[in-house]
C-alpha cells in the first residue's frame, strides 16, 4: 500500500473554518482526519502540502516512522502551526491503519478501556452570545436567557457544563463574552466590574443548576496569575469544577493552584509530552487538557500516559465538528486517566453533513465508536459545499 495524495481542505465552522487531512492511497483506502487551528487555514493548508513531501509514495501503515520523518524534517521550524500540521497528516494514517486492518483506531493500542465517556456541555451561553445568527439561536440579552440554557442542558441529560464569562449589553441588547484573549485590553486586567460580573453569573448559573450539576468556566488567557487568583477565590463558594486557564509558566499556574480556592485545569495549548513536563513535575494543575486535533494521536496519548504517572486524569480539548469528536473519543478509549471531556452541543446547522455516522450522545455520555477508523467518514460533497477557498 502506498500513499498517492495528501490533501487539506478548509470548511465553514463557527468562528474560524475547520480543517481536515484526507490521505489517499493505491488500494482505495482513504483516511480523513480533523486538525489544527483554522484561524490560520492558509497557512495550515501550506504546511501539511509542505509535509506531504515526507508521506507520498510511502506506506501509510508506518504511522510512527512517517511522523518522526515529519519531526526531524522539521526541526528548524519546530512546535507550533508545523506540530498542528503535522497532527493532521498523522491522525488521518490512523484512519488509514486502522481501516486496512478492520478495526477502530483505539484497537491498535489496546483498547477499548470503557463503552461510554462522560462529556460536558461547553461553551454554554458563550457561542449564543457571541453567534446566535450562525446556530440559529435567539441572543442572550439578559442573565435570565443565560440561565434558560442551563435549563436546557440539564434537560438534555448533562451533569457538567463550562461557560466563559459574559459581557451585559445595554437593555434589550444582544450580549457578549470573552473568549481566549480575543477582546479586553492587552495588558489582561481583572477589573472590579468584570469580577462583580462573573460573580453574579456564576452564582446565578449554580442556583439554576443546583448543587448536583458540575460548572467549569473557561478564563483561557485573559488574566494575568494575580488575577486569576483573585477570581478563583471570588468564585470558590459556588463550587466550580474546575477554572480553565492557559497561558501561564508552570510556576504561576502552580501558584494560582495554591492560592485560587478552586481546581484548575490547564494544558490544551501544549503541544508534545516534553511540554507538558514542567507542568507535571510542578503539579500545577488538578485536570490536564489534553488536544488531540492540534497536536495528533501519540503525541496527545503519551502526554495522558505522562499524566497517569503524576497521578492525574485528562479532559480532552474537542470544540470543533464531529470527526474531531470520535477521534477524542478514540484516545479516550485507549487511556485510563480520563476525568471528562470536552463536547459541543450547539454548533453550525451543517455538521451534521460533514460527515457519515455523528456521535451517539445520551445523558451526557457519548457512546464509544466501534467502527473501523475513527468510526465516521467524511462527506466529501458536504466538504466541497461548505468549503472555504483558501
Amino acid at each position: 500500500m502506498k500513499v498517492t495524495s495528501v490533501e487539506a481542505v478548509a470548511v465553514q465552522g463557527l468562528a474560524a473554518p475547520w480543517m481536515f487531512c484526507i490521505i489517499r492511497t493505491d488500494d482505495g483506502i482513504t483516511g480523513y482526519s480533523e486538525f489544527g487551528e483554522g484561524l490560520v487555514a492558509n497557512g495550515m493548508a501550506g504546511l501539511v502540502k509542505d509535509l506531504s513531501r515526507f508521506i507520498v509514495g510511502q506506506d501509510p501503515r508506518q504511522v510512527e516512522k512517517l511522523y518522526m520523518d515529519m519531526f526531524r524534517g522539521t526541526q528548524s521550524v519546530y512546535g507550533g502551526a508545523t506540530w498542528q500540521a503535522m497532527a493532521g497528516i498523522e491522525l488521518a494514517l490512523w484512519d488509514v491503519k486502522a481501516k486496512a486492518l478492520g478495526v477502530p483506531v483505539y484497537e491498535l493500542f489496546g483498547g477499548p478501556t470503557r463503552t461510554e465517556q462522560r462529556v460536558y456541555w461547553s461553551h454554554l451561553a458563550t457561542y449564543q452570545a457571541g453567534s446566535a445568527e450562525k446556530l440559529g439561536a435567539k441572543p442572550i440579552k439578559s442573565l435570565d436567557d443565560a440561565c434558560k440554557l442551563v435549563e436546557e442542558a440539564k434537560a438534555a441529560g448533562y451533569d457538567c457544563f463550562k461557560t466563559n464569562i459574559l459581557i451585559p449589553a445595554e437593555k434589550g441588547q444582544p450580549w457578549t463574552g470573552i473568549r481566549q484573549g480575543r477582546s479586553g485590553p492587552h495588558d489582561q486586567p481583572l477589573t472590579r466590574e468584570l469580577l462583580n460580573t462573573a460573580v453574579r453569573q456564576i452564582k446565578a448559573f449554580r442556583e439554576t443548576a443546583g448543587p448536583e450539576m458540575d460548572i467549569c468556566l473557561d478564563v483561557n488567557v485573559n488574566f494575568k496569575a494575580a488575577g486569576q487568583i483573585r477570581l478563583g477565590q471570588a468564585l470558590a463558594e459556588h463550587d466550580l469544577f474546575w477554572m480553565e486557564i492557559d497561558n501561564l509558566d508552570a510556576k504561576s499556574l502552580r501558584m494560582v493552584k495554591d492560592h485560587a480556592g478552586v481546581p484548575i485545569c490547564s494544558g490544551e495549548q501544549k503541544l508534545g509530552p516534553i511540554n507538558y513536563l514542567p507542568y507535571y513535575e510542578e503539579r500545577a494543575m488538578d485536570v490536564v487538557k489534553v488536544d488531540v486535533q492540534w497536536q495528533g494521536f501519540t503525541p496527545a496519548r503519551n502526554a495522558a500516559k505522562m499524566a497517569e504517572v503524576f497521578d492525574m486524569n485528562i479532559a480532552p480539548h474537542n470544540f470543533n465538528g464531529h470527526l474531531s469528536t470520535f477521534q477524542s473519543m478514540n484516545l479516550c478509549a485507549s487511556i485510563n486517566n480520563v476525568l471528562i471531556s470536552e463536547s459541543d452541543p450547539a454548533q453550525v446547522k451543517w455538521r451534521d453533513e460533514l460527515v457519515t455516522h455523528v456521535p451517539e450522545i445520551k445523558n451526557g455520555r457519548v457512546t464509544i465508536p466501534t467502527r473501523p477508523g475513527w468510526g465516521t467518514d467524511l462527506d466529501e460533497k458536504a466538504l466541497k459545499k461548505y468549503a472555504v477557498k483558501l
